[in-house]
């Protein structure tokens, strides 16, 4: 069980030489998962979403496996686990000066608790506003630092760039 700020998430632990004492490491581009019905079925598992008030869940319900399909190769599928999402168990952290997320963090890992199972996901939405606040406050506003009117750079590599007006910032906030 990793507890973040926010919520926690319930993993497998594989203990390893390849990291310092003290440091886990968790890839954020493993736990792809969907909700029961059509769509993408090779790489992601099952969940059902749960929670009330300020709490969220999600709890895996199916695992990765061998399907028909037009394409044969769907039928060799040999994995079961898709891992588990733990993105939202991150609070958005954002950068003070470039506004990128940051994603390295605390975090506390012990037992999971015997009502937890393999790829469970719970958040608390308060307190991931209260987080996001808190890394907000650090920010330094466009607004008072651009220099030249824009919300960040227009020349800074994007994979799809918005029109450069989208990066002015509106009158009401210069």
């Amino acid at each position: 069980r990793v507890e973040t700020r926010i919520g926690h998430f319930v993993v497998r632990a594989w203990v390893t030489e390849g990291l310092h004492p003290g440091v886990v490491a968790c890839s954020h581009h493993m736990g792809r998962w969907r909700l029961d019905g059509p769509g993408q079925r090779a790489a992601m598992a099952t969940v059902s979403l749960g929670g009330g008030g300020s709490a969220r869940s999600l709890r895996q319900t199916g695992t990765p496996g061998p399907f028909d399909s037009d394409d044969p190769d769907t039928r060799r599928i040999w994995w079961t686990d898709a891992g588990v999402h733990q993105n939202l168990t991150f609070g958005v952290q954002p950068d003070p000066v470039s506004g990128a997320h940051c994603w390295h963090q605390a975090v506390r890992v012990r037992r999971a608790e015997p009502e937890d199972r393999y790829g469970d996901v719970h958040v608390d939405l308060e307190r991931s506003r209260a987080v996001f606040d808190e890394w907000l406050a650090l920010a330094r506003p466009a607004s008072r630092h651009s220099p030249d009117g824009t919300r960040r750079p227009h020349w800074l590599l994007r994979p799809v760039r918005p029109e450069r007006e989208a990066y002015r910032l509106a009158e009401e906030e210069r």
